[in-house]
C-alpha cells in the first residue's frame, strides 16, 4: 500500500511537472509574437533572455530601417525582463549618432559605421573607452514602384541612377522597355522618391549607386541626399506612404516597409536572374562582406557589385552603437542584456519573418563574444 501511495505521489508530481512545462511554452508563445508589421516570430521560453540584474529605462534612437526589428525584440525583452522599459526612438541614423556621441542615449542604431570624427568624439562619452560597431541587422534596401498595371518590373544599376538622377523621367523610356519587353509600360511620369532626413537608408542606397553606376551617379554619396529634384519625405515610413498615395511613384526603402500594394524591383546584377529583395538574398550579400573595424569594433565592407547567385545587392546592415568600455554602471546591465539578446539565435531567428535579414553565423558569434565584454 506504501509502495502506491509513492507511485500515485510520482505520477501526480509528474502531471504537474507536464503541465507546468506547457504553460511555460505558452508564455514563451505570446512573449514572441508579432513584430509592427505583422510578422510573426518563433516561440521561445523566458529563459531564452538572461535579464541579470538589467532595470529601469534604456534610451536609445537611431535608425528607422530597423524600427519594426527593435519593436517586435523590445516586446519580447521587456515581456521577460519585466523591471526593463526600452524606448528606442527610431529619429534616423544620424539623429542617433548625434545623440549617442552627447551622451544622450545608452545605445544608438546606425545604417553607417562610425566615421572617425563620430569616435573620437565618443570618447568624451566612453569613459576610458569609444563607440564601436556592432552589426546586428541586415535588411535588403527595396526599390519600392507604384505603377498601375506593372506587376513585374526588372531595372539594372544604370537605369535606377537615371530614375533618381532626373535622366530617365517617363515610365515608358527605351531603358526601361529594354529590360522589360513583356510588360506594358504606361507613358507616365515617373515620381522618385527620396529620404529628406540624414539617412543611413541613403548612404546605402547611393553606395550601391556609387559602385555599380558611377557614371550615372557622380555623387560623393552620405547619409544626405544629394541630386536634385525629385519628391522628398522624411523616414522609411514617409517614403512608403508617399509611393502608395502617387500613381508612378518610385522610392526606396526597407523591404519591411514595402507593403499594402507597393511593388518591388527585381535587379539585374548581371548573374542568372534578376534578383528581388528578400531577407535571404541580403543574407546572402552579407555573408559576402568583410569585417574592416579594428579591435572589437566590427564594421563591414559590404560588396554593393555583387553577381553571386541570388544575393541582393542593395543590401544594408544596420549597428548597434555602444561605449566599449566606459558605460554608463545605471544602463551597463540593460544594455548588455538586450544586446546580447538581439544577438542571440533567438534573437536573430525572428528577423526572416518580418522581412529583415540574420546576420551570418561568423560574423554574428563575434558580436555575442564582444557584448560579453562590454564594460
Amino acid at each position: 500500500m506504501k509502495l502506491q501511495r509513492m507511485n500515485r505521489r510520482a505520477l501526480s508530481l509528474g502531471a504537474l511537472a507536464v503541465s507546468g512545462a506547457l504553460a511555460l511554452t505558452a508564455c514563451g508563445s505570446d512573449a514572441t509574437s508579432s513584430g509592427t508589421n505583422g510578422g510573426s516570430s518563433p516561440a521561445a521560453a523566458a529563459s531564452d533572455v538572461k535579464c541579470d540584474d538589467a532595470k529601469g529605462q534604456l534610451l536609445a534612437d537611431g535608425s528607422s530601417a530597423q524600427k519594426n526589428a527593435i519593436d517586435a525584440w523590445v516586446k519580447n525583452f521587456t515581456q521577460a525582463c519585466n523591471g526593463v522599459q526600452v524606448n528606442y526612438k527610431g529619429s534616423g541614423s544620424g539623429a542617433g549618432v548625434t545623440a549617442f556621441t552627447q551622451g544622450q542615449v545608452a545605445f544608438a542604431g546606425s545604417d553607417s559605421a562610425l566615421k572617425p570624427d563620430d569616435v573620437t568624439a565618443s570618447k568624451q562619452v566612453c569613459s576610458g573607452g569609444q563607440g564601436i560597431d556592432l552589426p546586428m541587422v541586415g535588411g535588403p534596401i527595396a526599390v519600392a514602384y507604384n505603377l498601375s498595371g506593372v506587376d513585374n518590373l526588372v531595372l539594372d544599376a544604370p537605369t535606377i541612377a537615371k530614375i533618381f538622377n532626373g535622366k530617365i523621367t517617363n515610365w515608358n523610356d527605351a531603358a526601361i522597355k529594354k529590360l522589360n519587353p513583356d510588360a506594358t509600360l504606361p507613358d507616365l511620369k515617373i515620381q522618385p522618391y527620396h529620404r529628406s532626413d540624414e539617412s543611413g537608408t541613403t548612404d546605402n542606397f547611393t553606395k550601391y549607386l556609387i559602385a555599380t553606376a558611377k557614371s550615372d551617379w557622380p555623387y560623393e554619396g552620405g547619409k544626405a541626399w544629394q541630386a536634385k529634384g525629385g519628391q522628398s519625405a522624411s523616414g522609411s515610413s514617409g517614403v512608403a506612404q508617399g509611393v502608395k498615395q502617387t500613381n508612378g511613384a518610385i522610392g526606396y526603402m526597407e523591404l519591411s516597409y514595402a507593403k499594402d500594394g507597393l511593388g518591388t524591383v527585381a535587379i539585374n546584377t548581371g548573374a542568372a536572374a534578376p534578383v528581388k529583395a528578400s531577407s535571404d538574398g541580403a543574407t546572402k550579400a552579407i555573408a559576402d562582406a568583410k569585417v574592416v573595424g579594428t579591435g572589437s569594433d566590427l564594421a563591414l565592407k559590404i560588396n554593393y557589385a555583387t553577381k553571386s547567385e541570388g544575393a541582393y545587392p542593395i543590401t544594408l546592415v544596420t549597428y548597434e552603437i555602444v561605449c566599449d568600455k566606459g558605460n554608463k554602471a545605471a544602463t551597463l546591465p540593460a544594455t548588455k542584456a538586450f544586446l546580447r539578446y538581439i544577438a542571440s539565435e533567438q534573437g536573430q531567428g525572428i528577423l526572416s519573418g518580418i522581412d529583415y535579414a540574420p546576420i551570418p553565423d561568423a560574423i554574428i558569434t563575434k558580436v555575442r563574444s564582444t557584448v560579453e565584454g562590454l564594460s
